[in-house]
């Protein structure tokens, strides 16, 4: 999911900025205060579950809980995920300083897709109907991510596609793993504290 640092053309790397950018300034002003804490706690989770990478040519995959981290926080994932990937980037060199606005989008996004799809039938729905459009969500998240990536690295060169279709093809197991965790949590917040499922919007 991380695109390695030299790889994205420049005209890539504003495009990324740019989207990252309105996004982290609308996650920012719809963020409730109160609710940092939480932002932060996801945004740590996000950190911690990718970790373990698995380098795939110009980029990598791992666990990264995207749709989670979509459903509870909203707008507010991007800033959560650039803080994440930004802490990333200078301790742990995965992705890069330049291509933070384009792996921000790449998971942001889906992560947002996701919340504004899902989020409010998952709310008012039973524990059982929660849990299967808690697994479209991941499912989807992690899709949506993979496509993401291809669609930096073909815009950038051509000759990235075959990379691309390498990437999207082994982000699909992944899809069907983060499909799985989602729908377990979705169930069990339902169940314990649902209250977190509401979001962090003012």
């Amino acid at each position: 999911m991380h695109i390695s640092e030299g790889i994205l053309s420049t005209q890539m790397l504003a495009a990324g900025w740019a989207v990252a950018g309105v996004g982290v300034a609308v996650g920012l002003k719809k963020l409730d205060t109160d609710k940092i804490a939480r932002v932060a706690f996801f945004s740590s989770a996000f950190f911690l579950a990718s970790l373990v990478n698995v380098r795939i040519g110009p980029s990598s995959t791992h666990l990264s809980l995207i749709a989670p981290l979509g459903l509870v926080l909203g707008w507010s994932a991007f800033p959560a995920v650039m803080i994440a990937l930004l802490l990333q980037a200078l301790l742990l060199q995965f992705g890069g300083l330049l291509v933070l606005g384009a792996n921000t989008v790449n998971i942001a996004l889906p992560a947002l897709i996701v919340y504004l799809l899902f989020g409010s039938h998952i709310r008012s729905s039973d524990g059982k109907v929660a849990s299967v459009l808690g697994f479209l969500s991941g499912f989807l998240a992690v899709v949506l991510c993979a496509v993401g990536v291809a669609f930096f690295l073909g815009m950038t060169d051509a000759n990235f596609m075959g990379i691309a279709g390498v990437i999207f093809a082994a982000h699909l197991p992944l899809a069907v793993v983060e499909g799985l965790i989602t729908m377990f949590l979705v169930a069990f917040l339902k169940r314990i504290s649902p209250d977190i499922l509401m979001g962090v919007e003012r």
